[in-house]
């Protein structure tokens, strides 16, 4: 991955984990697949409940990723919030948002940890903070992740076999139906 393309991902993953900081929620898990260097979309977790929901939500953002024939994904996601979710241990620093960049041979892990400054707190008991980053620690090749990122790497490289004459337009409809948030870039607009 260019390391333009790489920085500018870097920025939309901290800006929007800042936003929804600031305004009391985490951003769901989220895929960027790519295929030959261009981004094919982002497409975020559809609502998850807490236990096997979360895992396979998250592990299903692959579709996008495979029915594209994606070469490389970046998926983002944040420590304590997705081992809450799966109900697992948390996998590296907490408070931390995580991006993987992921090939069929292999994973960078990269981590962002920060701690939360309180900003405010509404009647309802809903934190707004904002993230105060820390120096990121160094690329890991092959760091850990957790078990549904990890499947998601996994099955990201895996073709979808669907007999459909348009698999990419009908993983679109069907996750969007699913409760997925997607947004396609121009070039891979429906």
């Amino acid at each position: 991955m260019e390391a333009q393309v790489w920085d500018a991902l870097v920025d939309v993953a901290r800006s929007a984990h800042t936003t929804g900081l600031a305004e009391g929620t985490v951003p769901r898990p989220l895929i960027m697949p790519l295929v030959g260097g261009e981004l094919v979309g982002m497409v975020w977790a559809r609502p998850l409940k807490s236990g096997q929901d979360a895992l396979t939500g998250i592990a299903e953002l692959s579709n996008i990723a495979a029915a594209a024939g994606a070469d490389e994904v970046v998926l983002v996601w944040e420590t304590h919030d997705t081992a809450t979710v799966c109900e697992t241990p948390a996998v590296g620093p907490t408070p931390c948002l995580n991006m993987v960049v992921a090939t069929r041979d292999g994973h960078v892990l990269h981590q962002f940890p920060y701690t939360e400054q309180l900003l405010a707190l509404t009647s309802e008991g809903t934190a707004s903070v904002a993230p105060d980053w820390a120096p990121p620690p160094a690329p890991q090749p092959g760091g850990p992740l957790p078990t549904p990122i990890q499947a998601a790497v996994n099955y990201s490289f895996v073709p979808l076999e669907l007999d459909h004459p348009s698999p990419f337009g009908v993983t679109v409809v069907l996750m969007e139906e699913d409760g997925y948030r997607v947004r396609l870039t121009e070039a891979f607009a429906l």
